[in-house]
């Protein structure tokens, strides 16, 4: 094996390893606050954080963003395995650049945001929500939420304006040749 190889493939598990880092300490957060909130704070109870803007309010919800989806917790979980064979498959694919650092923290923040919540689901049915912004009525969100909203937004601005199209060639998804029609000169 060249040094050439070596040195990336080193590079490759060397980024995975910090991934995983991020994961475990992002997850551990979230699991965390979720389960202080549920002991200190009993459900649909609240306190300010800054009066008429910002409340911890503990809500526990049985359906998806904006409680969309009650008590389907079969079809969260579907997706969200869905969505660690793709971004686990994106992680394992991305090269180990500096260039693609960012987009190696989104995704793995969106892992562990999709991993959070279904946690949640499978040992309890209900998602835990505490972050209210009553000055503009949002819904109850949690940690696990922020990281993935945050995460998709870094996401698409590194697609739309940071990265260009041959950046983003990791993600080919097996197609190791142009197919597009080649013109014949006559």
């Amino acid at each position: 094996m060249s040094e050439m190889r070596k040195k990336q493939e080193h590079n490759t598990v060397k980024m995975l390893l910090i991934d995983a880092a991020i994961f475990v300490l992002t997850l551990l957060l979230d699991q965390y606050v979720k389960h202080r909130i549920r002991l200190t704070l009993p459900e649909r109870s609240f306190f300010d954080v800054i009066p008429g803007a910002l409340q911890i309010y503990h809500h526990e919800n049985g359906g998806s963003a904006f409680g969309m989806l009650q008590g389907q917790t079969v079809f969260f979980v579907f997706i969200a395995i869905l969505v660690l064979l793709v971004v686990g498959y994106v992680l394992y694919s991305i090269p180990a650049a500096k260039k693609y650092i960012a987009m190696n923290v989104a995704l793995t923040l969106v892992l562990s945001g999709a991993v959070g919540n279904t946690i949640d689901r499978v040992m309890k049915s209900t998602v835990t929500d505490f972050i209210y912004v009553s000055l503009i009525n949002f819904p109850i969100f949690n940690i696990a939420d922020m990281y993935i909203v945050v995460a998709t937004f870094l996401i698409l601005i590194l697609v739309l304006f940071v990265y260009k199209e041959e950046d983003l060639k990791f993600i080919d998804l097996g197609r190791t040749q142009d197919t597009r029609p080649v013109k014949k000169d006559e």
